[in-house]
């Protein structure tokens, strides 16, 4: 029997915690939720009782008795993949690009991530953009493209079924609104297959209801 918990930061504003929580949500992996709120005197302290690094989101597995720490987003996805194989795209070549889009968001974006960062409860449409976060935006916008025109015959999301690649674009979802950043057509409806899931109405009805 799964015993999973996971550790995760504010909901408005904590887009790693977002990534594994709704590869656990769409993966229908039953876990438990412990939420720390963020930038508060006690909130270092309150994460290192679960997290080694001090940071969420941290996964926990008590399964067997033995106690497993994975302190990293993509990290976590990838744990929860072995125990859900469909999370990632069924064709080994598929797959491989699927990990190179996960692992490109993971350590880039940095510009988007400082100037743009996620607040699902905010709405900025006028702020101005960096030539580097504009940059970002054009390149997030050219994956979305290119998964959409040529997997668009296999369902909604960025390899046809949702994949941990949409999970790990989804925090840029809320900044794309939060921001007001146009985009074309096939990604439009992306953003839009992301936004009907419920699990994301579930994350932004929490953020919504949290206090500052």
């Amino acid at each position: 029997m799964l015993m999973l918990t996971l550790v995760i930061g504010d909901r408005n504003f904590s887009s790693w915690s977002l990534r594994p929580w709704l590869t656990a949500r769409q993966a229908g992996l039953p876990f438990t939720e412990v939420a720390i709120r963020l930038d508060r005197s006690s909130t270092k302290e309150e994460i290192l009782q679960y997290s080694p690094s001090g940071k969420v989101p941290c996964l926990i597995d008590d399964e067997g008795g033995k106690r497993l720490l994975i302190w990293d987003s993509l990290a976590i996805c990838e744990y929860l993949a072995e125990l859900v194989p469909a999370l990632w795209p069924a064709a080994q070549a598929q797959r491989a690009e699927a990990r190179a889009l996960c692992a490109e968001m993971h350590s880039g974006f940095l510009p988007l991530r400082q100037e743009m960062p996620m607040d699902v409860r905010a709405s900025r449409p006028g702020q101005p953009r960096s030539p580097a976060v504009c940059a970002d935006i054009r390149r997030i916008v050219a994956i979305w493209e290119a998964c959409r025109s040529r997997f668009a015959t296999s369902g909604p999301f960025l390899f046809g079924a949702f994949s941990i690649a949409d999970a790990m674009y989804a925090p840029v979802v809320w900044r794309f609104l939060t921001y007001g950043v146009g985009v074309p057509p096939a990604s439009q409806a992306w953003l839009q297959s992301m936004l009907t899931l419920p699990a994301m109405a579930e994350w932004q009805a929490g953020a919504l209801a949290e206090t500052s």
